[in-house]
């Protein structure tokens, strides 16, 4: 499959994984969490019973299987970058070829470079192999002066780099969305639940402390769900800019070293 396939088929398969995620979402809730041996009388109706977590997880509402899919979409698309980043990378560690084929680079050895490239394989390792082809095609046009091939490198380069770096970051706007929402999200859920538990207060008549705290109880779910669901977005988006970055230098740096060696070589 090539890149532009891939690039075309990512949309729908994030939209696949978020509808799936609020699906399955609204399944935990109904099932799992509403199950009746969690509640007083075998009925989700009633109370939860005493000090158990899933029945009163269930009476935060319909709020929680927003929740719940958020988090599953968080982890989701953690796993699916941490693939795909992995692929990134090659069969080897990306510092120690980067380091080979600046070596084989210097020696003046562009078709050992390039197989050394098809062994790796990876994000990393095309966007090399794009450069070193183009090397070798210009080495030997007499039609160019040394500015125009230095010119020529450079772009396969960039237009290697550019249909790469679009893979690796894809999603990560996703991830870092429902970090930022599902705080709001939860808090919804709480200002919710806090309404209802005093309303329900309100209409007693009289000072009733235990319902109060298990509305109260209740109500702090959303927020528990949702600092969960931000906590885990903001960790894997930072992880994974953070390699990404890593990849980008890799590439940057053995970009540079065909640059260098050719105009050092090519008087």
């Amino acid at each position: 499959m090539t890149q532009e396939k891939k690039q075309k088929g990512m949309p729908a398969f994030a939209g696949l994984v978020i509808l799936l995620a609020v699906i399955v979402g609204i399944l935990v809730y109904a099932f799992i969490l509403g199950n009746g041996n969690n509640f007083e009388g075998g009925s989700h109706d009633n109370k939860p019973l005493a000090g158990n977590l899933l029945g009163t997880m269930y009476k935060g509402g319909w709020i929680v299987p927003i929740l719940i899919g958020i988090v599953l979409i968080v982890l989701t698309f953690a796993i699916e970058r941490l693939l795909t980043i992995q692929a990134a990378k090659g069969k080897g560690s990306v510092e120690v070829f980067v380091r080979r084929i600046r070596e084989m680079i210097a020696g003046g050895n562009i078709q050992g470079a390039i197989a050394e490239c098809d062994k790796q394989r990876g994000s990393v390792a095309n966007v090399i192999r794009s450069g070193l082809v183009k090397y070798g095609q210009v080495e030997n046009d007499n039609s160019m002066d040394k500015e125009e091939k230095l010119a020529a490198i450079q772009k396969s380069l960039e237009e290697a780099t550019s249909l790469e770096l679009p893979m690796l970051s894809k999603n990560l706007v996703i991830m870092s969305t429902c970090a930022s929402i599902s705080t709001l999200v939860g808090l919804m859920g709480t200002v919710l639940g806090m309404i209802h538990a005093f309303a329900a207060l309100a209409q007693a008549g009289a000072p009733d402390a235990i319902g109060l705290a298990t509305g109260i109880s209740e109500a702090l779910v959303n927020t528990f769900l949702g600092i969960l669901a931000a906590a885990l977005g903001i960790i894997f988006y930072n992880l994974f800019t953070s390699l990404i970055d890593s990849l980008t230098y890799g590439m940057d740096e053995a970009g540079f070293s065909i640059i260098q060696t050719y105009s050092s070589t090519h008087k």
